[in-house]
Order: C-alpha cells, then structure tokens, then sequence
C-alpha cells in the first residue's frame, strides 16, 4: 500500500488520536473508547470507520508487559466475543501481568456496521439436495449477493482482513505501545497470522487456537468441514464396532457406516427429509463430542427402524444450521464480505460437481452446504488488493493450539500454520472441541499457554489429554453377537 506526503499526515493523525476511555455499561469491570479508522487504509482521507474498543488494566502494574488483543469468530469476527474478551479473559493469568484489548472488527457489534439485506430463499433446507434442486441454492445465493451489495455497497471491497490487521496497528499507535501480544481463534487465527506478516516487527508473543489453513481459499476452508466431520464419524464408527454387542450397528466401521445410512433412509420415509437433515446435522455434532457417542450409538440403533415420534424425541435438541434469519430485514454482512477477499468459482457446475460428491462421502454435519455455491461465486466487487502471503519471517516463536478432531477448522490447517510461521503445536487428541485455551476448560492447555504468554516459556510440540472423554464403556469380549442393548433417548 503507497501513500502520498499527505496521506502519510493524514495517517498520522489517526496514530495520534487521544482515546476517551469511559467505564463499560456491561459491568464488566472494563472501559471502553471508540477508535477513528479508514475505511481505505490506502485513501485515509476518505471515509472514516469508528472500532469499538474495550480493555482491562493489567492487575498487577509492577508485572505489566503491554496489551493482548485478542480476536476470534468469523471471517469477519461473526458472532465473535469482541469487546467482552478482557472480561473472559481476566479470570486467566493473563489478567496479572496485561491490559487486555477487546474489539468488535470493522463492520460489527459497536464498530460502524456493514450489513447485508436478509433476502428469502427458495432452496429447501436438505443436506442431500437433488439435482433438481442445485439451481434453486445457486439462486438463492446470488440474491443474497445483490442484497449484500445493496445494503454494502462500496464499503464491502474494503472490509478485509489486511484492513483489520491495519485498524489493530491504528489500535496498537493509539494506544501508546511498541508492540502488542495477540491471541486468536478461528478466523483471528489467520488475523494474527496477517498482522504479523504484515507487521512483524510489532507483534510480541501470539497464540493462534483453533486455526485455518495458511493456502486454502475460504471455500477450501469450508469445504474441510466436510471432511473433518467424516473423519470424526468413521472414528465414532470404530468405537461402536467394537461394541456391537450393546448398539447392534455391525462389527466394523463400513457396517456401522451402512447402519447409518440405513438410519437417514428410514428417517427420510417416516419424518421427512427436514428431519433426516437434522440426522445428519446430529452424525456431524455428536460425533464430534466424544461424551456423547454412546447416545449417538442408540440413536442410530433406534433410528433405522424407528417411527416419526421416535425420530421426533432423538433429535429435538438438534439445532439448525445456519440458524435461520427471521427477525428485521437487515443481518450483518461481514462474513460476507470478508470471504470474498479470495476468489471463488465463477463455474456453478464446479459447485454442483462437489455438491454430487459430498452428497455421497460428506453429508454428515451438513456437509453438502459446504460445498455450494457461495455469494463468492457472484461476487459483486473486485478486491481492491491481493491477500496476504502469510510469512513466520521476522517473528518470535509463538503457539499453534488445535484440537485433532476440530469440526469447524481441519486439523490440517493447524499443523501447516505452524510449520507456516515457525510456531509450536499443540494438539489435543482425540478431541472434537473448538476454541479451546480458556475456553474449553482444558487445564493442561490453559498451563502451557499462560506459561508462554506470561512467564515467556515456549514449550515443544505437545499432545494433551482432551477433557471430553470417550463413554467408559468396555469393548465386547469375543464371542458376543451382534444384539443391541435395551436403552431409552
């Protein structure tokens, strides 16, 4: 990004702004200001954004190291913790020795909003759509994608993660500090990863949790959950095998595979494909959390033959995703937006292609949705730069954090971060958590990081116990036949 004379005095004018720090009205214990932004980093006499701030004073000043942003939900911070990110962290070490930073991204929460008009949708809700129905989702996202643009408008090519790595280097100025710590989850992970190629030289110790891949494209990204949700299910399956005694499922993971198959047909025939697709939702989450595989094991069991209300009474608990928007007519577009800063197919039949092909291997946690087309795929603007080339050059050794079986951001994506910057990886095994260090309550993790983020320890590559165990149930003893146990949902 080049600047003239006068821009650079422009920037300079946004460095020097005296923040007017007011305590929160949540209650907290936190204060908060507002920071004065460019929308254009690169015209910063254009357009200003306002970013919501929130932080909490080091407890102990004598211990002060500086401030710890910290980022997480996404692209784009959606339904990320912001500002109430000091109040949960203060209960950590980090409380003693930082003043904990908080901030809603450009275009959310208290920040100056982008927002996208919430458009109606054909496409019935199936996480194994026919054919037929591929144009229908096509469709419905290319309306998505005129209403972003409507209710967007120009700002939306400039609300990227280069610009929120640049308004955390405005906050960093603001606020007086030669450099800042950072800890990032799920999209703050590649966040972290962009301020820190882009400003290496001000980025002390990092933690990135929960992290997405360094090469892939957004819509690689997305499409990795389908694959990582298989990958949790075929483990689940493994487990029930071995326990065919008690579910009944078949005695390897192909027949446990088949069982659940046959579950999704008869759910489909009984209650409707709505409640097959919640099935499948439920295959995707409860496979994911270790604690409930023997509930997972009898639902299956019950499901294959089971009526409406049985399939009722299984899976009332399973939500709906994405949740569905009913209320205003306006939603935030951020996510939106920001995932369209990397290109996307302009082909449908590529997404409908991939749509056939995680219908038959990925429909476990809704993982055909993964792969259909995107707003990207109509995409209304052309972004105004290239992405950041991600680099660990110039930068300390800081910490990866990734639970094995994450269902949101592949394994993968973890250990090529790591390698990526030159970070430490810590893996959590057997786990299916996400967002896990202070989070999850996994004090073997909690240990590590506070050690490194406080007292500068940087640990090997580590593999934790997950707090999330397997059901202490026995595998069967040879000789036992295939018959399910009696149990109730």
């Amino acid at each position: 990004m080049r600047t003239s004379e006068s821009s650079a005095d422009v920037l300079r004018e946004f460095r020097r702004q005296q923040p007017k720090w007011s305590p929160s009205p949540s209650g907290d214990g936190s204060e908060q200001c507002v920071v004065e932004v460019p929308l254009d980093h690169a015209r910063p006499d254009g357009p200003r954004l306002s970013i919501a701030v929130n932080r909490i004073r080091a407890k102990d000043p004598g211990r002060r190291r500086g401030i710890l942003l910290a980022l997480n939900g996404g692209p784009g911070g959606y339904f990320g913790l912001g500002r109430r990110f000091p109040a949960v962290l203060s209960r950590t070490r980090l409380g003693e020795c930082y003043d904990l930073i908080g901030f809603d991204p450009r275009g959310t929460g208290g920040s100056t909003p982008l927002t996208g008009e919430i458009t109606p949708t054909k496409a019935p809700f199936d996480s194994r759509p026919t054919d037929a129905d591929f144009p229908l989702v096509a469709e419905d996202f290319r309306r998505r994608e005129e209403g972003n643009q409507r209710a967007g408008g120009e700002p939306r090519r400039h609300h990227s993660t280069r610009n929120v790595a640049r308004d955390m280097e405005v906050i960093r100025e603001v606020l007086g500090e030669e450099k800042l710590s950072f800890i990032g989850y799920t999209y703050g992970t590649y966040v972290g990863a962009v301020y820190g190629s882009m400003f290496p030289s001000r980025l002390d110790r990092c933690v990135l949790d929960s992290c997405v891949h360094p090469d892939w494209s957004w819509r690689e990204q997305f499409m990795a959950q389908g694959r990582a949700n298989r990958a949790n299910v075929e483990k689940w399956a493994d487990w029930a095998a071995e326990r065919v005694g008690l579910f009944g499922l078949g005695a390897t993971q192909d027949a446990v595979i088949s069982a659940v198959e046959e579950a999704a047909h008869n759910t489909a025939t009984q209650a409707g494909n709505y409640l097959r697709t919640l099935f499948d939702g439920a295959m995707g989450s409860r496979s994911a959390n270790r604690a409930r595989w023997a509930e997972l094991g009898h639902l299956v069991a019950d499901l294959r033959t089971g009526d409406k209300a049985t399939v009722e009474k299984w899976l009332a608990d399973e939500k709906v995703w994405p949740p569905a928007e009913t209320e205003g007519t306006t939603r935030c577009g951020v996510l939106d937006a920001v995932t369209l800063e990397k290109d996307w197919p302009e082909d449908l039949d590529v997404y409908f292609e991939d749509m056939r092909r995680f219908r038959e291997r990925y429909p476990y946690g809704y993982g055909v949705m993964r792969a259909q087309p995107w707003v990207g795929a109509f995409r209304a603007f052309t972004p105004p730069e290239e992405p950041a080339s991600l680099t660990g050059e110039g930068l300390a050794t800081g910490l990866v954090v990734h639970a094995d079986g994450d269902p949101t951001d592949h394994y993968e994506g973890g250990a090529a971060m790591a390698a990526r910057l030159g970070y430490r990886l810590i893996t959590v095994a057997d786990s299916g958590q996400h967002e896990i260090y202070a989070l999850n309550g996994n004090p073997e993790v909690d240990a590590l990081v506070d050690a490194y983020l406080v007292d500068g320890i940087v640990p090997e590559d580590t593999v934790c116990t997950s707090t999330v165990r397997r059901p202490d149930i026995p595998a069967d003893r040879a000789g036992d036949t295939e018959r399910p146990a009696d149990h109730t949902a």
